[in-house]
């Protein structure tokens, strides 16, 4: 999902979500539903907390500060902390890592094409040249 530059991230979460397709081996619907989130501090809020729950997909992302200042300068009415699992947020670090690989092509990086179609097919190309050399994985 492109959006302009301008356009924040906390916004977009269940856009984004909502436009999963994820084909199943052995035919099948496709996976529309992931089974966990992991998010950075740019994604919790309020109403991606409760779209993720009426959807019954499990989340874990860490609160950002002025939330949790928010929620103890409320006392006993600012509820209870979402839980948070640093183990399994860990994974987050392969996400991480292909953006950073993706970021090294120098037109994803600075975003020089003018139009949304070249950008994206720009990170598309670059995202299966990545995968064809990591090596294709054992199918046997």
């Amino acid at each position: 999902m492109l959006t302009a530059g301008n356009v924040n991230d906390i916004t977009m979460m269940s856009t984004v979500l909502d436009q999963i397709s994820v084909p199943r081996i052995g035919g099948g619907r496709p996976r529309s539903r992931p089974d966990r989130v992991l998010a950075d501090r740019g994604y919790p809020s309020r109403a991606n907390r409760a779209w993720l729950a009426s959807h019954r997909i499990k989340v874990t992302m860490p609160d950002r500060s002025d939330q949790k200042a928010h929620r103890a300068a409320r006392g006993s009415r600012g509820g209870r902390p979402p839980s948070f699992d640093p183990a399994i947020y860990r994974q987050r670090n392969v996400v991480e890592r292909c953006f950073n690989k993706l970021k090294n092509w120098r037109g994803i990086a600075t975003r020089t094409d003018k139009l949304a179609r070249n950008y994206h097919s720009g990170v598309c190309l670059a995202a299966t040249l990545i995968w064809l050399k990591q090596g294709f994985p054992n199918t046997a």
